[in-house]
């Protein structure tokens, strides 16, 4: 688990050191990514839930990941500039996220009739049938989904 007060000062020091001084750092409060890099305010910001989470060397590779897109610019997408910047930088993951999510921040949960588990944090717009059960629509695999907020 880290410690946010940590987390601002590695993210502090990071932008020192590669970015100018009109980037700035902060935290989020997204549910399902772990950071983000917003070109159009210069600023990267870090889930406050999952930072609480991840082990110091995740939420360290976070902040890498995220200094690596400002560097690449905006256009570059997770392509090779961004790769290369990103490897120099010591990044070692992938190009999302992959770890655990906020759940019990999110409003919906849903279960299908074998039993499987799944949660939104936004209402679901239409029907979805379970992709455990089915690769593809099966109305056999419909997903029920309660409003945890009216539940309690």
């Amino acid at each position: 688990m880290s410690d946010l007060d940590r987390v601002r000062r590695w993210a502090d020091a990071l932008l020192a050191l590669h970015l100018d001084e009109s980037w700035s750092f902060g935290f989020d409060n997204a549910a399902r990514r772990a950071g983000l890099c917003d070109f159009g305010k210069k600023r990267i910001t870090v889930s406050r839930h999952l930072a609480e989470r991840f082990d110091d060397d995740r939420i360290h590779q976070v902040l890498l990941h995220e200094v690596a897109h400002a560097l690449a610019g905006a256009g570059a997408g997770h392509g090779p500039r961004w790769r290369e910047l990103a490897r120099d930088l010591g990044y070692v993951g992938g190009t999302t996220h992959d770890g655990p999510i906020a759940t019990e921040r999110a409003r919906w949960s849903g279960s299908c009739p074998a039993g499987h588990s799944f949660v939104r944090f936004r209402r679901p717009g239409r029907e979805v049938s379970c992709g455990r059960c089915s690769r593809r629509f099966d109305r056999g695999s419909i997903i029920t989904w309660v409003d945890l907020r009216r539940a309690s």
